[in-house]
């Protein structure tokens, strides 16, 4: 205790010792010439400095804290209940709960620039002390790095996903020059080009953008949620051969940015399209824009987000007891009776899921309807131009994010009540040797011809994207040619030797940098949750996980709004940085690291931990020798999503990026805006190369968790398994 008390305080007084405070760069560089090189210069310096020699004496109360931990670390004598213990443990929650209470005043203060890394530093060390002090208090069972793990993930998702949503609300109320104004929210949330129905009374050509939203929404999530269950029928419960092209087929979308699959709709059916100009010429159909609109934007999502609704849908479909099936067909039912009665309602919480994947991602996208959009607006390309756009309004950006949140969070609520309190339970102990039952004529039938439909548009699909970076202008001009690569990934020499001319390098080096950054921290911190939240019990679990899940309700084109309204100004001055970028995927991404550990960690026996813990070790070393080898599968999905997900999104960054800081998928997007398809296409091929080479090599990496168990021959499709992994 005490000699880990003394690192975090040797750890403090860095902070205010030699850490810059504010953002303004490392202090040595403008020390030599002292305050005189203006205020930038000083907000450099640590927080003792600027107090001393910059006239900022309230800086100087950043010792106190640190003095009363000095005072508890003295204190070392007795045990927990004893006197000592609890004048330690009084020391320690005060210097904890007191820093972190100035600070927080502190960096409100109006004239304050943003805090820096000496201020991080400070805050993290106040809550380890005050963690030390509320361990001694008997908290968690007196386990220091439990208090310190829920204080560090509670603290990081208020101040990143708590804190901009309190700001994107209030700046719903404000007007651009920041005065409140709740007459004009309430004009902005009436407006009828959001709720209008113009298009349905006759009154107009258009509906509000609201409903455009909400109606894409749908239709996408019951065909997405309708072709993923044809494909999971046919994986599961017929005898297709050919398993391991449908595994193919649910990671390609994953792994490809949504919009592309807009551009590649566009080569083929665009005015110009390969398709269009096939017709055109053999049944002299004429050329059109049908596919700019709500048509050609519910037929990319379809595309991207069945995969999704497969992979939901498939292990549902495999967790289906026979035995309940069996005993319908005992009873005389036909199959189909069987199939409606019996089938369908087990698999409902993966219909559920599916459909609520789908309908938060037609909601969330945002590169699809900019690139095939047309004239049909939907709430996050609103967003998008009330940010950058020539109005520059926030408020109405804060007004349509809130209105796109609502409609997430409704949607989380409407599953929850249809799902109920109903068990769906049919794994038990006992065995289950039965025979899945066979689907009915007229279900396969269906279910072959919308996967032979989605399997055909998905083949010219990612074909148009094979051959589309190597002709010069699909569909006008298919000379081939190396250009668009060259153009993006040009290397050049010089007198100074070898450099990289092309112009899409900055942005995947940013790129890829990020995503590396971010994989790692993203995987911690949804494993620590997760661990949290399955091994411990304490006050506000609920909550906990509540608040921990938040981040999945919001649609990324509301966090990248937040985003610049929460961190533009003081105290987090983050807006313009690489760090903004990594924070925001880390955030985004985190609560799939947090299911994947939920799901391993129950399947993990409790009596693993309860042995270390008997035999001496503590809950860290508990988790880092026993818990964290029998994590890899979760480990390689959080790592995997994270990376992945960072590369791909386009929703939550595109108001994040920077000249500086610009990353693949804004690149790609600016480049489609200009026509420039070929480029776009022959960038996002890229991206796609890039993408498989990682996640093998993140595959090799991690490798897979070894239970010592003996192996059989089991009759189970090797294909289908993999289809369920």
């Amino acid at each position: 205790m005490k000699r880990h008390l003394g690192f975090w305080l040797a750890a403090g007084w860095a902070a205010v010792l030699v850490l810059p405070w504010h953002i303004g760069g490392v202090w040595p560089v403008f020390w030599p010439g002292g305050p005189q090189n203006g205020p930038s210069a000083g907000d450099g310096m640590p927080a003792l400095i600027q107090g001393l020699l910059l006239g900022r004496p309230w800086l100087l109360a950043s010792v106190l804290p640190l003095l009363a931990a000095l005072a508890g670390l003295r204190a070392t004598g007795g045990a927990k209940g004893g006197a000592d213990g609890r004048a330690r443990s009084a020391w320690l929650t005060a210097a904890g709960a007191g820093g972190l209470g100035w600070l927080l005043v502190e960096s409100l203060a109006v004239t304050q620039p943003g805090l820096g890394l000496g201020a991080a530093a400070y805050a993290v060390v106040c809550l380890v002390l005050g963690a030390h002090g509320l361990a001694l208090r008997g908290w968690c069972k007196g386990d220091v790095f439990i208090v310190a793990s829920i204080g560090l993930v509670l603290g990081s998702i208020l101040v990143f996903v708590g804190f901009p949503v309190v700001t994107i609300l209030l700046s719903a109320v404000q007007d651009n020059d920041g005065r409140l104004t709740v007459v004009g929210l309430f004009d902005k949330l009436t407006d009828s080009g959001i709720w209008g129905l113009g298009c349905v009374l006759g009154t107009g050509s258009t509906c509000g953008v609201a409903w455009n939203t909400l109606a894409l929404a749908g239709v996408v999530g019951v065909l997405t949620t309708g072709t993923g269950l044809a494909f999971a029928l046919i994986a599961v419960r017929t005898g297709f051969r050919y398993k391991a092209a449908l595994r193919l087929a649910s990671i390609l979308p994953v792994i490809t940015p949504p919009f592309v699959i807009g551009l590649a709709i566009i080569l083929l059916f665009g005015r110009a399209g390969v398709v269009t100009d096939l017709l055109s010429t053999l049944f002299d159909i004429p050329r059109s824009r049908w596919i700019y609109g709500m048509p050609g934007v519910a037929m990319a999502q379809i595309l991207a987000f069945t995969p999704i609704s497969f992979l939901v849908l498939v292990g549902v479909l495999q967790g289906v007891s026979p035995t309940l099936e069996e005993a319908s067909q005992t009873l005389r039912a036909t199959p189909w009776i069987t199939f409606r009665t019996v089938t369908l309602p087990l698999i409902r919480p993966g219909l559920a899921n599916a459909f609520l994947i789908s309908f938060i991602e037609s909601l969330a996208d945002f590169g699809n309807p900019l690139v095939l959009g047309g004239n049909f607006d939907v709430l996050s390309t609103k967003i998008f131009y009330a940010v950058v756009g020539a109005a520059h309004d926030q408020g109405r950006a804060a007004v349509l994010a809130i209105i796109l949140l609502s409609f997430t969070l409704s949607a989380f609520l409407a599953q929850r009540r249809w799902l109920g309190r109903r068990s769906y339970t049919t794994v038990a102990g006992k065995g289950d040797a039965g025979l899945p039952s066979p689907l009915p004529p007229g279900v396969r039938i269906a279910a072959s011809a919308v996967a032979a439909l989605w399997t055909g548009l998905t083949v010219l699909v990612y074909g148009t994207i094979l051959v589309g970076g190597f002709m010069k202008s699909l569909g006008r001009d298919n000379t081939l040619t190396l250009i668009h690569y060259q153009t993006a990934f040009g290397i050049e020499t010089g007198p100074n030797g070898w450099w990289f001319s092309g112009s899409a390098w900055d942005s995947l080096f940013t790129t890829l940098g990020v995503s590396l950054v971010a994989m790692p921290l993203t995987a911690a911190l949804g494993l620590l949750t997760a661990y949290l939240l399955v091994r411990q019990s304490f006050l506000g679990r609920g909550a906990f996980e509540f608040l921990t899940m938040l981040s999945f309700a919001i649609p990324g084109t509301v966090i990248g709004v937040s985003y610049i309204l929460a961190f533009n100004t003081p105290p987090l001055e983050l807006t313009g940085t690489g760090l903004i970028l990594i924070i925001a995927f880390v955030f985004r991404n985190m609560p799939v690291g947090i299911r994947a550990g939920i799901a391993t960690l129950s399947q993990i026996d409790k009596s693993l931990d309860e042995a270390s813990l008997t035999l001496g070790a503590r809950s860290f070393t508990t988790l880092r020798r026993v818990i964290l080898p029998l994590l890899r599968p979760a480990i390689v999905t959080a790592m995997v999503y994270s990376f992945v997900r960072a590369i791909t999104s386009v929703s939550a960054v595109i108001f994040l990026v920077t000249a500086k800081y610009n990353l693949a998928t804004a690149y790609i997007v600016g480049r489609a805006e200009v026509g420039e398809y070929g480029l776009a296409i022959a960038y996002s091929s890229a991206l796609i190369a890039i993408m498989v080479v990682a996640l093998l090599a993140i595959q090799l990496l991690v490798g897979e968790r070894r239970l010592g168990r003996r192996t059989a021959a089991l009759p189970v499709s090797t294909s289908a398994s993999k289809v369920n992994a």
